[in-house]
């Protein structure tokens, strides 16, 4: 499971979705009780109409879909990774279950770093990313440090990127998965956010209450060792919200 022993016991569960091999595997996180999130966090939110943005009345009770086409050769590629991990590293891997997991991980790491509590990400982030994050979001504004921030229900779509298997120099063996995920954050940004995909507007009732929300991009990597005796532990190796921490 993910590397939460140093992390508070309101992220216990993160790692429960992404297991190691022999060992008790866990039900799947939505048939189980959720945990209170943490101060601060956003709420859910409650059933929507999207209306894209633009002059009053055009695109009313337009739904957001994010629409991605894959490249056939790399959807090839990763699903012949996925069948290596099965074969030689863990024979129960399921790449629906680990996305669950790693969902979970992005939405309680992402409002931490919204609320600066970097001190509870160690275990769950490298060393490196972790230095990496306390010298950028110090000289974040509030608003974008507000648009790191994502809620479960606000992740409108995750696809898996690059998935990497190798081998450092003393022979350890290491598994990587690279998360894009696509998110509507509130946080007061300027009208046009460079490599932002658009401007939404969530309609709340009717048409005279409206809340701007921003399509955001997060990408988010994993790393596991499967050498033998290693802890099955996950760690978060790289983290971007491009245009946002940079």
């Amino acid at each position: 499971m993910m590397a939460l022993r140093a992390a508070p016991r309101r992220a216990w569960w993160l790692g429960r979705a992404l297991l190691a091999p022999g060992t008790a595997r866990a039900a799947p996180l939505t048939a189980r009780l959720p945990v209170p999130p943490p101060p601060g966090c956003l709420l859910a939110l409650p059933a929507v109409r999207f209306a894209s943005g633009g002059p009053e009345g055009e695109g009313a009770r337009r739904r957001v879909v994010v629409v991605r086409i894959t490249n056939p050769l790399a959807w090839l590629r990763t699903r012949f990774y996925y069948l290596l991990i099965r074969l030689y590293f863990d024979p129960e891997f399921s790449i629906e279950e680990f996305t669950r997991g790693a969902k979970q991980a992005f939405s309680v790491v992402s409002q931490l770093l919204s609320q600066r509590k970097l001190d509870l990400l160690e275990g769950l982030v490298s060393a490196e990313v972790l230095q990496m994050l306390k010298e950028k979001i110090s000289s974040l504004s509030e608003n974008h440090r507000d648009a790191l921030a994502a809620d479960m229900d606000a992740i409108m779509y995750t696809t898996e990127g690059d998935v990497r298997i190798y081998y450092d120099d003393d022979g350890r063996k290491f598994v990587s998965i690279l998360m894009r995920f696509w998110y509507l954050n509130g946080a007061n940004l300027p009208e046009e956010v460079p490599g932002e995909t658009k401007v939404f507007q969530i309609v709340f009732g009717d048409e005279s209450t409206k809340e701007k929300r921003h399509l955001l991009i997060a990408n988010y990597e994993f790393q596991r060792e499967f050498t033998e005796g290693a802890k099955p532990d996950w760690t978060i190796t790289r983290i971007e919200h491009p245009n946002l921490l940079e």
